[in-house]
């Protein structure tokens, strides 16, 4: 009895298998859809994964906590930057627009697409759109005042996240807008894309924040210019940011 490769003999038997599956599944087949082969769906959109309770309650929670996440980073950076001498309108507006970004967060997060399609479509595009304003100011600020290889090394990092973030978000715009399914699946996976893009670009900032003092807060809500006094036992005067009693007492 001749032997043949294991290959050989059940391939065979895997094409009968299969064409009796489709003939079963055709009509007046006795199968059902059910047991048809499993095909992998493309991803959903996120406003989808959390349209039904229980998801929904976890879909706001995480939109609440992270628009209070986005909200604390901006102002600790915002602080930073005051710290280093870099008052600046680009500094204030990046300010204004990462607030807005937590702000869209809030309403994308507590209203879903399918009970209040309009609101959620309002704050999913503030969201996203003072998201990439935010990232784009961002990197104009860490490119000019890189001053250690280091520094520019996290600037041309950001750069590329702000590359990858404009294009994705244009193009499931681009997508959204179409009524074909295989656009709309591209839509969905370039928002993943973005948002997860997003993430990772606020994840850069752990490269600052290692050096993020109590000094850091006050800058961010005390943002006008260092007032002069004196110091103890000396008649010059030096610029700081705490040098008053209240400051003191809000550290």
């Amino acid at each position: 009895m001749r032997h043949w490769p294991l290959s050989i003999r059940v391939w065979p038997v895997k094409e009968q298998v299969q064409i009796r599956l489709e003939r079963a599944s055709g009509p007046g087949g006795g199968l059902s859809s059910a047991s048809a082969p499993l095909t992998l769906s493309p991803p959903p959109p996120l406003s989808k994964c959390g349209s039904y309770p229980p998801e929904s309650c976890l879909f706001s929670l995480i939109g609440n906590l992270g628009a209070f996440m986005v909200a604390l980073i901006c102002l600790l950076r915002y602080g930073q930057l005051l710290e280093q001498s870099r008052h600046s309108w680009v500094n204030t507006t990046t300010l204004i627009t990462g607030c807005t970004n937590a702000a869209g967060l809030v309403v994308v997060g507590n209203f879903q697409v399918d009970h209040a399609k309009s609101l959620h479509y309002v704050g999913t595009g503030v969201a996203f759109t003072a998201g990439l304003l935010f990232v784009c100011l961002h990197c104009a600020l860490s490119y000019h005042g890189a001053t250690a290889p280091q520094d520019l090394a996290v600037a041309y990092l950001r750069i590329v996240l702000a590359t990858i973030a404009f294009v994705t978000l244009i193009l499931s715009g681009v997508f959204f807008i179409h009524e074909s399914s295989q656009l709309q699946h591209g839509a969905a996976l370039c928002e993943w894309v973005f948002v997860i893009d997003i993430l990772i670009f606020y994840g850069t900032f752990s490269y600052e924040f290692g050096a993020v003092s109590s000094d850091t807060l006050v800058a961010a809500l005390q943002p006008t210019p260092g007032r002069a006094c004196k110091s103890s036992g000396s008649s010059s005067t030096s610029t700081h940011l705490n040098c008053s009693p209240e400051s003191v007492a809000m550290i």
